[in-house]
């Protein structure tokens, strides 16, 4: 019997072919819309999320928070102040480095542009992140399904580059698909990050990362060292001899070693040197340098609050810890989060629209139907039966969007996968399912019962009499 009613329903639907077809299209664009929205949110909170893993906190220069994140794990935004080379040297081999298992550096300020036109640079500027090989010897930057940490990979023909060969560079993925430079090219970046400064010295490419779906993807990392030596990075005479005397007077370089790490956690500059040529260059003084921020691991679950008291609650302290974890939780719940509620809003509204179209088209479609509708309970149909057969159109039409729309939401994250993996290193998986897609069919289903119980309702109540005499 409920074969029969899901048959009829659906010959019914046939005869009706255009306006069934348009119903369903318009449910489907609806449904398609909304596993968009639900698909492009998640990628956003596990890019977001999965940017800041690998490390408890980032030590920076103070001011706001968000500022220190978003630049440092996103290369976003403009920089805070340096802070000096000591507060690294802390967290290497200082009085802070007992909590510490590894310390690296982040120093900003350059930015790289592939367009090889002088004269007609892009819009497209990516960011320059001087820093040491421990940022991918010693840092995982996510999980995967499993749970299992992931660590940076070189494609073949590639490798980290050495603490001793200060020019020497790493591409993230998304820059070398879009400059086209490989192992052994060379590129030259630019003195600050809008691109409008001098031209530094050559560094040479010795690896290009695989893609990892982080922000690193986006960047380009050259050797901490060649970046001290590259004009106006470092300090002026003036400007060391006074930080030197003003630490000496706080006591904060010499006195805070009183016990030092027996294995350093983080890289010390080298005692020898290298350039281009593999001729021996001495690296910049220590009192000449400063970094823009340094991601802490720490070696147990106390570290980070350890940390967090010693450095942000000391007056004297030029810098700030912060947690990213907790900086981008925030940033979810107040902009992410929002804007993804407005958007489901919208979509919930398009989808309403597509039930309401339901309701009208069978409804409009009732007219024509009660002489069919009076034939069929004169054939023995109860007035029941007649009203589950327009039930079942409107389910019918329902999950025939509802499905439709699925196929279609996802053909549109498989045609926008390639275009936003090579701009923004963003992998959209489009034949994974997010656990909310799976709620929509029997939502949609739930709806077109409510939407079809109107057209239902009036069946149920036509008169076989005066439909058979061709009474109104």
């Amino acid at each position: 019997m409920a074969l029969s009613f899901w048959r009829i329903a659906w010959n019914n639907l046939k005869q009706r072919g255009l306006a069934s077809a348009l119903t369903a299209l318009s449910m489907a664009l609806g449904v398609a819309a909304m596993c968009c929205v639900i698909v492009v949110y998640a990628v956003a909170v596990r890019q977001f999320s999965q940017d800041a893993q690998g490390y408890h906190l980032i030590v920076g220069g103070k001011g706001g928070a968000l500022q220190l994140v978003l630049s440092t794990v996103y290369h976003l935004g403009q920089p805070l102040y340096p802070i000096p080379y000591s507060e690294y040297r802390r967290l290497v081999d200082g009085d802070l480095s007992g909590v510490v298992e590894v310390a690296v550096p982040y120093c900003l300020g350059d930015s790289f542009d592939p367009t090889t036109d002088p004269e007609n640079p892009s819009d497209r500027r990516y960011r320059v992140v001087a820093t040491t090989p421990d940022l991918f010897d010693k840092i995982e930057y996510g999980t995967d399904e499993r749970g299992v940490p992931i660590r940076y990979t070189f494609r073949a023909g590639g490798r980290n580059f050495r603490t001793d060969h200060a020019y020497e560079a790493v591409l993230g993925s998304v820059v070398a698909a879009q400059s086209g430079l490989k192992v052994g090219d060379t590129f030259s970046p630019t003195h600050g990050i809008s691109g409008e400064g001098e031209k530094h010295e050559e560094f040479t490419i010795v690896g290009v990362l695989e893609t990892t779906g982080t922000a690193n993807d986006r960047a380009v990392f050259i050797n901490l060292e060649g970046f001290y030596l590259l004009e106006k990075h470092a300090l002026s005479d003036a400007m060391a001899a006074e930080r030197e005397a003003r630490i000496a007077a706080t006591e904060a370089l010499e006195k805070n070693r009183a016990t030092p790490a027996a294995t350093p956690r983080g890289l010390l500059p080298p005692e020898v040197l290298y350039d281009q040529n593999d001729q021996p260059i001495e690296p910049l003084a220590e009192a000449k340098r400063e970094v823009t921020s340094v991601l802490v691991l720490c070696s147990s679950d106390l570290g980070p609050l350890i940390l967090n008291t010693k450095i942000n609650k000391d007056p004297n302290q030029s810098s700030q810890a912060v947690a990213p974890a907790g900086v981008v939780t925030s940033l979810l719940e107040k902009i992410v989060g929002p804007i993804q509620l407005v958007l489901l809003v919208l979509t919930i509204l398009i989808v309403l629209v597509a039930a309401i179209g339901i309701l009208v088209s069978i409804y409009n479609s009732m007219s024509e139907r009660k002489h069919d509708i009076a034939v069929m309970r004169a054939l023995g149909a109860s007035r029941v039966s007649v009203m589950l057969i327009i039930l079942t159109e409107a389910v019918l039409i329902s999950l025939i969007g509802a499905l439709g729309g699925l196929v279609l939401g996802h053909l549109f994250i498989a045609a926008a996968a390639p275009y936003l993996e090579a701009e923004a290193g963003v992998r959209l998986a489009f034949w994974r399912l997010d656990p909310l897609e799976l709620m929509i069919v029997p939502a949609l289903v739930a709806l077109a019962g409510l939407v079809g119980l109107l057209p239902a309702f009036s069946a149920y109540r036509t008169d076989v009499a005066r439909s058979l005499s061709g009474g109104q």
